[in-house]
């Protein structure tokens, strides 16, 4: 079993592993933040878009609790959620990976080949060796501009550092491009979704990177 980590003081916020108890205000949070972000108007259909968003964000936050992979602020206001490399993190249980498999190709419903295709197209681009792949990072708009997306992801960054293994993300918007270059990431490739609709860039930090003052 991996370790649970323990809490992380970065400045000011107070960084944790995230708990059972938080996964409802975990979903909530998502929402929130994301939805009306462009890869949720791509990957979801418009058709109760919403609810569709908070049950996939309460699916990605039971599996990052079980696995020891979610990190969040002591009041659940920022959220990152990672896929760690194989061996790094708690093993998925049967049960969590039954609903994910069940659940989110219904949740994207007709977007749902769109999105598999281009999770194929991704993985090509994503480092080939071990590294830890930013999932979710979310902010609540209220809580934003106080360093708490940078203080959310420290823990996994310095465990990156510790182990000599990248991190990856994907984003979406190059405004995150330009935040995450702010920790050390840098875009390897551009590319797009399978069916061309939405601009993809794919950002790696090597280990070792300084992480900035916060």
């Amino acid at each position: 079993m991996s370790e649970p980590g323990p809490t992380v003081h970065v400045g000011v916020p107070v960084i944790r592993p995230a708990e059972p108890r938080d996964i409802p205000r975990i979903a909530a949070t998502v929402t929130v933040s994301l939805a009306e972000s462009r890869w949720v108007r791509w990957a979801l259909p418009l058709d109760g878009r919403t609810q569709r968003l908070t049950r996939l964000a309460e699916l990605d936050a039971h599996r990052g609790v079980t696995t020891g992979t979610t990190w969040v602020s002591e009041d659940v206001d920022a959220v990152a959620s990672w896929q760690a490399p194989d061996g790094a993190a708690d093993p998925l249980p049967a049960d969590v990976a039954a609903a994910l498999g069940r659940e989110v190709p219904r949740l994207h419903a007709d977007r749902a080949d769109a999105v598999a295709r281009t999770d194929e197209v991704l993985a090509a681009a994503l480092p080939r060796e071990p590294h830890w792949r930013l999932r979710v990072l979310v902010t609540r708009p209220r809580a934003r501009r106080r360093g708490l997306g940078g203080a959310v992801l420290a823990p996994v960054l310095d465990r990156c550092d510790r182990d000599g293994v990248p991190a990856a993300l994907v984003a979406p918007a190059w405004a995150v491009v330009r935040f995450a270059r702010g920790l050390g990431f840098e875009v390897v490739e551009a590319t797009r979704s399978a069916d061309g609709q939405l601009p993809l860039w794919v950002a790696v930090r090597p280990p070792g990177v300084p992480m900035p003052e916060l």
